[in-house]
Order: structure tokens, then sequence, then C-alpha cells
């Protein structure tokens, strides 16, 4: 049983990528599919999430302390900030604990 501060469960999660693994359509404008919710955590180093619909055109700097949300079908990419780890999980529901997209 989840307790409720824990991180929601996801169904299906990428394996960790690093500033050299990270592939290239992460790093140019990709969309998550109707219906899903991206989580992107960063387990080293800082990473910036831009979201290109024009709402966040300077972007999110997310650490391991500050995980980022994609909504469904959301225009996005990401940059590595020097040295970083990242995983990105995806959720068939909103997690808990996002008021909205970038922040916990």
């Amino acid at each position: 049983m989840r307790r409720r501060y824990d991180m929601p469960i996801p169904y299906k999660s990428t394996p960790v990528f690093d500033e050299t693994t990270l592939p290239a359509a992460l790093r140019r404008e990709h969309r998550t599919k109707d219906g899903v919710w991206g989580v992107i955590r960063v387990l080293e180093g800082e990473v910036r999430l831009v979201l290109d619909d024009g709402s966040d055109a300077a972007g999110t700097v997310l650490t391991p302390d500050r995980p980022g949300l994609v909504l469904p079908e959301q225009p996005h990419h990401v940059e590595p900030l020097g040295r970083m780890r990242m995983q990105v999980d995806f959720h068939d529901h909103a997690p808990e604990g996002f008021s909205r997209a970038c922040e916990p």
C-alpha cells in the first residue's frame, strides 16, 4: 500500500541517461501521448526543462529536489546543464503532489 507522501508508481520508466547518453529526440521538441503524464527525475546535476508551447520559453531548472511534470501532449525538450543523470517516469493519470507543470 502506497503512503500519501510517496511518489506514485509509474507504469513505465526510461533508462537512466547522462549528459552523453541523453537521446537527441529528448533534446529537441517532442511530446507525450494523449493521457500520458511524464515526470522528469534528475538523479544528479541539473537539467533545463523547456516548454515549447510558449508558456515557459526560459525553461525551468530541474534538480534532484525539483522534478518536472510534463502534461499530456505538452511540447517540450530538455537541456543538460553539465554533468547529470536523469530518468523519465510515465503515468496514466496526473501524479499527486504537482500543482501544475514543473512545480512539485
